[in-house]
């Protein structure tokens, strides 16, 4: 039954799928060893034919020939009836041959061997029998002194399984060659396909070095040869070198933006701190009665908006900073201090929760507004995103590596999962941050840590599942101020630290 042609050719299409999954080198060798193996097997049938026809051709002349010399070379009397030379001369068991003496009226007369198989009734023309090849062909009988007298038929049989053993090994040598060529084919083509993707593994390396390293002003190496690898090398060489340009021109866009927002930043401050001080005084003398009641009400709502874009000038000028590489003057600080110092800040907004303290001295070199805000903005986000009756922990301490630890972790809801990737980014707000927050307070602490040499990290505790209050744990890590003199003691003066 023949398969429809839809089925053929989806047969076809998934083999073709399955062959372009395999590796190019794997590819090359297979298609080159299969070619050969064609040829060869081409080559094969039409020398193994040649050769069969050639060997059991001569096998059929060599019988014939000896059939037809038998006549001449036997001679056959009667009374008493004998046969020289004997023929087991020219028929034994050793060389699988057989003569058989046959009457007219087709009885054995004689045969040799003795135990010659039967090589059926006497035929004109040429035919195997019982794995025999069998020639009858007619004699003469004479008495002693010479005279003829009749006639008898010669029947010379040969083994023909001789010739079939040769026409055997004949066909396993040819098909051990196909093989072995086969095989060297393969060989030969993987290494050659291998030498031949050597190229194309230099680019593939330097390429995944550039990705590594994200440096597109590396160079991909050229290759010795003018072919389609060495196009493939210039193309991608040139691409580079567009990316490296176009990253550069971004970075310098992104550098003058920097700048802009520092500069503007730093500008605002000013006219912003003189609308704060005639905002406050109208504040002052809306509550002292001296002014109407909405003229007061605007005053106190001016005042309010004034304050947060203070606020954020601040943040962006901080920001600014950090991006650009600016430095504030830095000096010994115990972070043990500067938490309690924020804590007590918070004091007022933060009769809802429960902050506990367990802090002890840790000195780091950093500016202490800075740092300053860093804790401020962690409890503030602490405080923002749980609930009434929240425990907040928060900690410092100094690790055995020569590092300052200050973890700040809360046991509320915590920090929802699609938050997690963009947690530190800039303007990303979770939904208790929606008109009480610019997004820009875990952006503060990264980049303060970042500038100061040390990193933040979000860790969530270890709680039984199922549980929903599985809280947050934030851990900034900054390297731990050292001044020790030359004889090895430590000269600082004593730092006044809060522990609670």
């Amino acid at each position: 039954m023949r398969r429809p042609l839809p089925a053929l050719r989806l047969t076809a299409a998934r083999i073709s799928a399955s062959f372009d999954r395999l590796p190019i080198r794997v590819r090359l060798a297979g298609v080159s060893a299969l070619l050969t193996f064609v040829i060869l097997c081409a080559f094969a049938v039409a020398i193994g034919s040649l050769t069969v026809h050639r060997i059991r051709a001569d096998f059929n002349r060599q019988v014939a020939d000896v059939a037809k010399q038998l006549p001449s070379q036997l001679l056959i009397t009667i009374d008493p009836f004998r046969v020289e030379p004997p023929l087991s001369d020219f028929a034994s068991t050793a060389n699988h041959s057989v003569i058989r003496i046959l009457s007219i009226g087709e009885r054995v007369v004689a045969q040799a061997p003795a135990n010659a198989p039967a090589l059926g009734p006497p035929r004109l023309t040429e035919a195997t029998v019982k794995g025999y090849r069998v020639i009858s062909v007619p004699a003469v009988v004479r008495l002693s002194n010479g005279e003829q007298i009749g006639r008898v038929i010669l029947q010379y049989g040969r083994r023909v399984s001789d010739t079939e053993d040769t026409v055997g090994r004949v066909e396993l040598f040819l098909l051990l060659g196909v093989l072995a060529g086969t095989g060297l084919a393969l060989f030969a083509g993987m290494a050659i396909a291998r030498r031949a993707m050597t190229p194309i593994a230099e680019l593939t390396t330097a390429a995944a070095e550039i990705a590594r390293t994200r440096d597109p002003s590396r160079r991909l190496p050229q290759s010795a040869a003018d072919d389609e690898v060495a196009e493939l090398a210039r193309t991608l060489d040139g691409m580079l070198r567009e990316l490296d340009a176009a990253r550069e021109e971004t970075e310098s866009m992104l550098a003058r933006q920097r700048q802009f927002v520092a500069d503007a930043s730093h500008e605002l401050r000013t006219p912003l701190t003189s609308v704060l001080a005639n905002l406050e005084l109208l504040a002052d003398r809306s509550e002292a009665g001296q002014l109407p009641g909405d003229l007061g009400d605007a005053a106190r709502s001016a005042l309010r908006s004034s304050q947060r874009m203070r606020r954020l000038v601040a943040d962006l000028l901080l920001l600014a900073r950090t991006d650009v590489g600016r430095v504030v003057p830095r000096k010994p600080v115990d972070l043990a201090q500067v938490v309690v110092e924020a804590a007590g800040e918070l004091g007022p907004v933060s009769t809802e929760h429960e902050i506990s303290l367990d802090v002890h001295p840790a000195v780091v070199e950093a500016a202490h507004d800075e740092l300053h805000r860093l804790v401020i903005n962690l409890l503030e986000n602490a405080l923002r995103h749980t609930p009434p009756g929240t425990a907040i922990n928060v900690s410092t301490t100094t690790t055995p590596d020569g590092q300052v630890e200050l973890v700040v972790e809360d046991d509320g809801p915590g920090v929802p999962p699609e938050l997690v990737p963009t947690l530190f980014e800039r303007f990303v707000r979770g939904a208790g941050d929606r008109g009480g927050s610019f997004g820009l307070g875990l952006a503060i602490v990264q980049a303060v840590a970042v500038s100061h040499g040390g990193s933040v990290t979000l860790q969530r505790p270890s709680t039984n599942e199922g549980d929903e209050h599985r809280g947050a744990r934030f851990v900034v890590r900054l390297p731990a101020y050292s001044d020790l003199d030359d004889d090895g003691k430590d000269h600082r003066p004593p730092l006044q630290t809060v522990v609670d």
